[in-house]
């Protein structure tokens, strides 16, 4: 553990890690944990309800899909390498969720036009959920209080899985941007 202090990043115990920014003319290096944090949102209580705009600029509430299994996505930035990662992931087993009868949903802080050129670049097809008022994310203990660059009220990397009375069954939050939630027991837990 470490603590460190610098313009971008408040004091924090932390160990350390590497993260590459790509697309700066410079090295930026900061420090995050590797840990999955504490969570309030624990498996088997009910899911925080809500109605977020989406890519294609319709309002989307997670009641629409009761009697399904839903797996939400939270994740902090379009265009960048892990997020990009992460939905590519679910893009590519799309199959699997979409023949076991589940949603997939994806959320960030982002606004709807950010995610509408992002879907369109990656061709996902699940529904992409601007929580720009951070409120969801919130809700859902998923919300970073300072990110990189002293970027505040960031969406954490983080995956829920909701059955079909939308309980939550899996949960899982990540501190560490750096880091992919785990497909194999989000993919365990819709079956």
């Amino acid at each position: 553990m470490l603590s460190f202090t610098s313009k971008y990043i408040k004091t924090i115990s932390i160990s350390m890690s590497k993260i590459t920014l790509p697309q700066t003319n410079r090295n930026y290096y900061y420090l995050i944990s590797r840990k999955k944090q504490f969570m309030s949102i624990q498996t088997g209580q009910q899911a925080p309800q809500f109605t977020l705009v989406s890519s294609e600029l319709k309002e989307v509430s997670l009641s629409d899909f009761k009697g399904k299994k839903v797996v939400i996505h939270f994740f902090p930035m379009a265009f960048t390498g892990v997020c990009t990662t992460q939905l590519c992931t679910m893009r590519d087993n799309f199959g699997y969720y979409d023949g076991v009868g589940a949603q997939i949903l994806g959320i960030s802080v982002d606004s709807p036009f950010t995610l509408a050129k992002f879907k369109e670049e990656n061709n996902y097809q699940f529904p992409l959920l601007s929580d720009f008022n951070k409120e969801v994310s919130t809700a859902y203990d998923a919300i970073y209080d300072v990110f990189a660059f002293g970027l505040k009220g960031v969406s954490k990397r983080a995956a829920f899985v909701l059955d079909e009375e939308q309980n939550v069954i899996y949960a899982e939050v990540l501190e560490s941007a750096g880091d992919l939630p785990d497909f194999d027991a989000i993919a365990a837990a819709v079956k």
